[in-house]
């Protein structure tokens, strides 16, 4: 077998009980040689990640506010992990530079990164790993933009010298040395660089649940497991809401080849979802899953003879795009067209657009549907298959649901409806049924 990487998420490593587990899930196979570790998260609701307590350390130095019980709580909750789990990595001394840093002023992406720093530290002494720091090895340039080809080259170069090692994820440096975060979920990215870097044959990341779900289960009770999906699907899902895995995690271990593995520490032998470059066979599975969102509106257009006038579509474009409100979806007709908005996007903006619209393009009719839900039914296995969409508007009929948009992509691998919110759960239930059994 080839090397494998596991990256652990907050809830894997949020104590004593957590990387006990841990422990347990890379001795169980020898081929986990790289593992990735994120801060310590929540332990239970009401409890803090340790990532939120270095912000607010932060928040209070720099509103002049004394910031030592935050502290002080940040080095009581690593200790009792420390002396829980037996290890010795002198966190005293850590946490006396950290503090140091502090006073002096050190930026909010230094001190947020210490979480990852310390549980590495940690976690290394507990597997008897050697302990990589990702400072100098994850790289930006002077702008804070990511280097990919920097990194991926001074990954190799140092990971080649360590057979097993443990890493923080979600920082690296600027060229002067500073400390650079990514944006929250940065790990995932991390352990997918570094799942690259050694050319692994499988990037685990293990988390606390079990993979995708066909549906959201706050929605659909007890939906079945997406066992394998590809990229492609994978975005589509993620666009819509379906959220396990940070999407920019996704892009270098797809450009590798290499699949992402999602597990659950604390179900260790589920077998989790794999993603793939390509979809592969289900047998007769059409569906790969159905996700969505609430809050949208559509702005019907119709105007005579539209196909025929020259630029009609780009200066539509062109008046969201003075407002910077992005377009989610445009489907259209003849002499229809509809922009489908998010409401957070708009943000009472509405009223300008319409006037703008009516000015430059002096459309016949201007509708307007608001509190929309788009919905996501995506799947390989629907592609050149017929009776899909006919069963899929057959079951919202039978739900009684009024369909107010309808797109699909050229790939055939997915159809977005547009419903009214008051709908949304009830037409998720109703695709999701008449598709599993």
């Amino acid at each position: 077998m080839g090397i494998k990487v596991a990256k652990f998420g907050g809830s894997s490593v949020s104590d004593a009980i957590q990387l006990a587990k841990v422990k347990k899930i890379v001795e169980a196979d020898p081929d986990r040689r790289y593992v990735v570790v994120s801060a310590p998260g929540k332990r239970f609701n009401e409890d803090n990640k340790i990532t939120d307590l270095l912000y607010l350390c932060k928040a209070h130095i720099d509103h002049n506010v004394p910031y030592d019980q935050v502290f002080q709580v940040i080095c009581d909750r690593y200790a009792a992990i420390e002396l829980n789990l037996g290890v010795h990595v002198n966190l005293q001394g850590e946490f006396e530079e950290i503090n140091r840093n502090l006073k002096a002023g050190a930026s909010a992406d230094y001190i947020a990164s210490r979480g990852e720093y310390l549980n590495a530290l940690i976690t290394a002494a507990y597997l008897g790993y050697d302990f990589v720091d990702t400072a100098g090895l994850v790289q930006f340039d002077a702008k804070g933009r990511f280097q990919n080809g920097k990194t991926n080259d001074a990954l190799k170069e140092e990971l080649k010298k360590h057979d097993k090692a443990v890493l923080p994820g979600f920082y690296g440096t600027n060229p002067d040395g500073t400390i650079k975060t990514f944006s929250r979920g940065g790990s995932d990215i991390t352990g997918s660089l570094v799942a690259r870097a050694v050319d692994a044959e499988i990037y685990e990341n293990w988390t606390d649940v079990s993979g995708f779900l066909m549906a959201d289960p706050r929605i659909v009770s007890n939906p079945k497991p997406i066992s394998t999906l590809s990229y492609k699907e994978l975005r589509e899902l993620s666009y819509m809401g379906a959220s396990v895995l940070h999407e920019d995690a996704i892009y270098p271990v797809r450009v590798a080849d290499i699949p992402i593995n999602i597990r659950n520490t604390n179900e260790p032998d589920d077998p989790g979802t794999v993603i793939t470059a390509e979809a592969s066979a289900k047998d007769d599975t059409i569906i790969t899953g159905i996700a969505g969102h609430k809050d949208f509106t559509v702005i019907g257009i119709y105007k005579n003879m539209m196909s025929t006038e020259r630029g009609f579509v780009k200066r539509l474009l062109e008046i969201l795009d003075d407002y910077e409100v992005p377009l989610e979806h445009m489907p259209s007709g003849i002499d229809t067209i509809s922009v489908v908005v998010s409401n957070k996007k708009l943000n009472g903006k509405l009223e300008d657009i319409l006037e703008e619209i009516q000015r430059k393009l002096q459309p016949d009719t201007i509708d307007i549907f608001e509190n929309m839900s788009l919905i996501a039914t995506v799947g390989s296995g629907m592609a050149k298959r017929r009776g899909v969409s006919a069963k899929l508007f057959a079951a919202l009929s039978e739900a009684g649901i009024n369909v107010r948009m309808i797109d699909q992509g050229s790939s055939e691998m997915n159809i977005i409806v547009g419903v009214e919110n008051k709908d949304f759960e009830t037409a998720i239930k109703a695709i999701y049924h008449s598709f599993v059994n």
